[in-house]
């Protein structure tokens, strides 16, 4: 499955590699530290979230299960609050 930011949401890169979410219908904002933004990044790339659970356990394949469980639980976060969109 692909995701893509909602139509009313905008990114802005921060300056210490994270990101900014705004969803302008509602003047809510999210930040998000580097590793959201990698995922928010990646997604908008059209990986999808086991993609990018390989991508960033590479270097810790002891903590695959753990990252796998991060990614899910952003991702379920940015859908529940119409930042992206399946």
């Amino acid at each position: 499955m692909t995701y893509s930011l909602a139509p009313e949401v905008s990114a802005t890169d921060t300056d210490d590699g994270g990101m900014v979410l705004l969803h302008e219908a509602t003047g809510r904002y999210w930040l998000l530290n580097r590793t959201g933004a990698a995922v928010v990044r990646l997604l908008r790339a059209g990986s999808g979230p086991a993609e990018i659970t390989d991508r960033l356990a590479a270097p810790f394949p002891e903590q695959r299960e753990r990252v796998a469980a991060d990614v899910d639980a952003l991702v379920a976060s940015l859908v529940g609050a119409r930042l992206v969109t399946p």
